[in-house]
């Protein structure tokens, strides 16, 4: 009777399971396009280190600022890996793909224009790290995708955001340029409180390192403010400024 009994039970487990990853891989299957773009919020609890925080939210906007540019291209942002990029943009062979690098994540790939960027912050030897991943992405996708969908280092990316917190108060701004095929660079930096100038006459100030103060104050809202001004949202509580998208920058 036991043994019966624990068969019947490692019967019902690897149903389970089989069913389980019967309805991962359908839903895989059903996803025809890359996953719906979210920034990710920092909880006021988190552990994260607030550069980390403000890394990956640069990184976020900035490659939702490159599909704006490029609304009718197909592009995919990171978490999308190379094995999905490959095989949803049918761009070749995925199969083909060693298991090293499948799970790779570009920053951004347009597979229409047929090129991909890697995000750094913007300093040597992060502009290093991402010269090697750049390239280590494209000499990967470049041996499995046919003859006429080789891919190449992105070029010509560059803009900045603003982000002002009250008539006349802190200003800050997210820049990026590309000054390599493939490596697009970003900096987050700041203009002092200036009561009555334009956003425009504060953005012509020396820019400053964004104080450490001003980050764990109003790190949060600043995601939070950004993201609702591309996705047409509410601006969130407590944000009475503006933000100015790379559009109203040029």
């Amino acid at each position: 009777m036991l043994d019966m009994k624990n068969s019947g039970t490692r019967l019902r487990s690897t149903l389970g399971l089989a069913g389980f990853l019967l309805v991962l891989v359908t839903a895989l299957g059903a996803q025809a396009q890359p996953p719906s773009y979210k920034i990710p919020g920092r909880h006021p609890d988190s552990k994260e280190p607030w550069d980390a925080f403000l890394g990956k939210a640069a990184h976020e906007v900035i490659g939702l600022e490159y599909r704006v540019r490029h609304p009718s291209h197909a592009v995919f942002l990171d978490p999308v890996n190379l094995y999905r990029i490959v095989k949803v943009g049918k761009l070749g062979d995925p199969e083909r793909l060693s298991e090293l690098v499948r799970l790779l994540r570009p920053d951004i790939t347009d597979i229409d224009a047929l090129v991909l960027f890697e995000i750094k912050p913007d300093n040597e030897e992060s502009r290093l790290e991402g010269r090697e991943q750049a390239g280590r992405y494209l000499a990967a996708l470049n041996e499995v995708v046919t003859p006429d969908k080789k891919l190449a280092g992105g070029t010509g990316f560059e803009g900045s955001l603003f982000l002002e917190f009250e008539n006349g108060g802190a200003l800050w701004q997210l820049s990026w340029r590309t000054p390599e095929p493939g490596v697009t660079l970003y900096r987050w930096s700041y203009r002092r409180k200036k009561p009555g100038a334009s956003w425009k006459e504060r953005a012509a100030q020396k820019a400053e390192e964004l104080p450490r103060e001003e980050i764990e104050q109003r790190g949060e809202l600043a995601e939070q403010a950004i993201r609702a001004a591309y996705e047409g949202g509410e601006r969130p509580k407590g944000f009475q400024g503006q933000v100015y998208l790379s559009g109203d920058c040029r």
